[in-house]
């Protein structure tokens, strides 16, 4: 649901599907997505709006977020892209 060009936190996409206060167990999921899955994995980061650091993964998300025109601060998201669930 998080469209292009918007990231979510873990912390939300906990919240959304009904666990508040499981942001890791989102983490792990995500993890563990099967090779090749069209899930926009990417979209998701942490509650800092920085990609979470996760041994190889990061300079891919980071390039699969500016193919989508997210901006950057530094690490940082800019909170211009923070998505709010029903409101894009």
């Amino acid at each position: 649901m998080i469209p292009k060009g918007k990231v979510a936190t873990y912390g939300q996409i906990a919240g959304l599907i009904g666990l508040p206060s499981h942001a890791r167990f989102v983490g792990r999921t995500l993890r563990n997505l099967p090779r090749g899955t069209k899930l926009p994995w990417h979209r998701v980061v942490n509650a800092s709006l920085r990609i979470s650091q996760r041994g190889g993964g990061e300079a891919r998300q980071r390039r699969l977020l500016k193919k989508e025109d997210v901006t950057f601060i530094g690490e940082r998201i800019a909170s211009a892209h923070r998505w709010e669930a029903g409101r894009d």
